[in-house]
């Protein structure tokens, strides 16, 4: 475990903002954007008008052996800072320090949200006759005005208009952006109200109650030692980030390069978008999963424990990202072929997204070897074991590191099997408990059934990925929801993946609720299909053609199950465990 020392104090409100202005606070590059509304602006303002606390800002001093991110500004600040070396980065407290700095210092109308999410431009004031009066809360004293200075009602009557210094001096209007330096405005005021002296008792209340509280108001500070690592700042981030986004790996580790001048979000962006385009399987591909492929294989050649833990992805060289990421790239494309393969076509039908990162490594890292006939069978059981008996639905990177190097070893002719394929268990009553997409072995099975050559109902022909995409190949009902429903069948049987199998949209409109017999008679008619052919095919489905023709579920549901048994058996090379009437 990181040992974080860090050091607590309480700073001035207008030194903090002083140094965000000269850059010497700044955010490091993985910090999402500025997000607070106007309504969250009001109420921090109201907060610090009546020193009430807001909570502590926390930082890393900058300069650590492990630890250089890319800063950047934070927002609103108008001199060019970013060739400026921050003293300090911003880990919590971005939201705060940002609408403070924006509002009280920056001098610009603040781009912010209303409460519909749209984008607008506000600056704030505080009516001074609220702000020392008793009879007012202090929010309804913090007005926000639009960026030309003139508010409305929905009618369009003008409420204030603040164009001018000198109609905020007639509506007792103080501007908030010059709370630090407001002499010359409280010259102007006075002036404006021929030095009267109810203007200046007005004036010497709001100093005392409103301006003396932003002059004295002080922020706790928490600032982590330069000496910091990554995998504690990453950890400490998520910790005390209160914004409810979570950290990536990948924004940490795109920060850490871009003090390099890596632009690591560049590089992926171009890698994701090669992945994705030519191949549907990889649509959904996320940074991090890259990234533990990439680590797998880059902490094997180092001699070191494999491993792709948050904290091995973090301590990844640019050189080794460079080393290795064509090959991880060409090792994804490698596994989307594989997976086609496995008559796995699109994301949504893929069991695991996980296990590519153990697939794309062990392809990587076998390269040609991989591509012999030996090769391919051994890492499809692999797959299906991984698959079938679920192992990959929980923590998951110490399995990665083992499939990596056991996978690999067994191919190259080791002839210890890999702990996935050891630990692979199915149980056969876990076919009466799939019945949707959310559970991995549903999604396999239903592509296992394609793989080993289940056929189109029209046409015939085996279900490759064109006819996949062309006729909407999904899964649907065998003995249809509606005749199942009239015969009293439970819903668990009716919906289990036994009465499932891989039919086209347009097959399974023409069965619509009725009974097999009369759908496959309406089938072998439209496509010219006799008999004996159609039985063929509903056998490549696994599928028991006398029990669908007599409409016997119950035979149907028994044979089928132990179809499907046995093609699991024959994919992952184990038996599968039954129990004596079961089915």
């Amino acid at each position: 475990m990181n040992v974080v020392r860090f050091d607590s104090t309480k700073l001035n409100l207008k030194d903090v903002l002083n140094d965000v202005g000269e850059g010497k606070i700044q955010l490091p590059d993985f910090q999402r954007g500025w997000v607070w509304d106007d309504d969250h602006i009001r109420d921090l303002i109201t907060s610090v008008s009546l020193s009430f606390p807001i909570g502590a800002i926390m930082t890393l001093k900058t300069g650590g052996p492990d630890v250089s991110f890319k800063p950047r500004p934070i927002e609103g600040t108008r001199r060019p800072i970013p060739q400026v070396e921050p003293d300090t980065l911003v880990l919590d407290g971005q939201q705060r320090l940002t609408s403070l700095f924006q509002s009280l210092k920056a001098g610009n109308a603040v781009a912010t949200r209303d409460t519909r999410g749209r984008e607008i431009s506000r600056w704030y004031y505080l009516d001074m006759k609220k702000c020392v009066s008793d009879d007012f809360d202090r929010e309804d004293a913090v007005i926000s005005i639009p960026e030309d200075r003139i508010a409305k009602t929905f009618r369009g009557e003008t409420i204030y208009d603040l164009s001018m210094p000198e109609n905020e001096y007639a509506e007792d209007m103080f501007p908030l952006h010059k709370i630090f330096d407001h002499a010359e405005w409280r010259r102007g005021y006075s002036k404006h109200w021929c030095h009267g002296s109810e203007k200046w008792q007005l004036w010497d209340k709001f100093d005392a109650k409103i301006i003396r509280n932003f002059e004295q108001y002080q922020i706790p500070v928490i600032t982590l030692d330069a000496g910091t690592s990554k995998e504690a700042v990453c950890i400490v981030f998520e910790k005390v980030n209160t914004g409810g986004v979570t950290l990536t790996v990948f924004e940490l580790l795109t920060a850490s390069f871009a003090a390099d001048n890596f632009q690591l979000r560049d590089d992926w962006a171009a890698r994701e978008e090669r992945l994705t385009d030519a191949h549907p399987v990889l649509h959904n591909i996320e940074s991090p999963l890259f990234l533990q492929a990439l680590t797998l294989l880059a902490t094997r050649v180092r001699g070191s424990a494999v491993s792709c833990r948050r904290r091995d992805i973090l301590r990844l060289k640019i050189c080794e990202y460079e080393a290795w990421a064509d090959k991880v790239e060409d090792a994804f494309k490698k596994a989307a072929r594989f997976l086609h393969g496995q008559k796995v076509f699109n994301s949504q039908d893929l069991p695991y997204q996980t296990q590519i990162v153990p697939l794309a490594a062990i392809l990587a890292d076998l390269g040609d070897e991989a591509d012999t006939e030996g090769a391919h069978k051994k890492i499809a059981r692999w797959y299906w074991c991984g698959v079938l008996g679920e192992m990959y639905g929980g923590t998951i990177e110490t399995r990665f590191a083992a499939d990596l190097t056991e996978v690999t070893d067994w191919v190259r002719g080791n002839p210890d099997l890999p702990r996935t394929i050891q630990d692979a268990n199915f149980q056969a009553n876990r076919l009466y408990t799939l019945k949707s997409r959310n559970s991995a072995a549903y999604k396999g099975i239903h592509a296992l059934l394609m793989r080993d050559g289940s056929r189109d109902f029209r046409t015939g022909e085996p279900i490759e990925d064109q006819i996949f995409f062309d006729d909407n190949i999904d899964i649907h009902h065998i003995f249809p929801q509606r005749w199942c429903n009239s015969q009293g069948i439970d819903r668990d049987r009716r919906d289990s993946i036994i009465n499932k199998t891989a039919i086209s949209a347009r097959t399974n409109r023409s069965i619509g609720g009725r009974a097999p017999p009369e759908y496959l008679a309406l089938i072998q008619r439209d496509a010219g299909i006799d008999i004996a052919r159609m039985d063929e095919i509903l056998g490549s489905h696994r599928i028991p053609a006398n029990a669908l023709r007599t409409d016997d579920f119950e035979q149907f549901f028994a044979r089928r199950a132990e179809a499907l048994i046995r093609c699991i058996e024959a994919a992952i090379e184990k038996d599968v465990t039954r129990e004596e009437g079961l089915f």
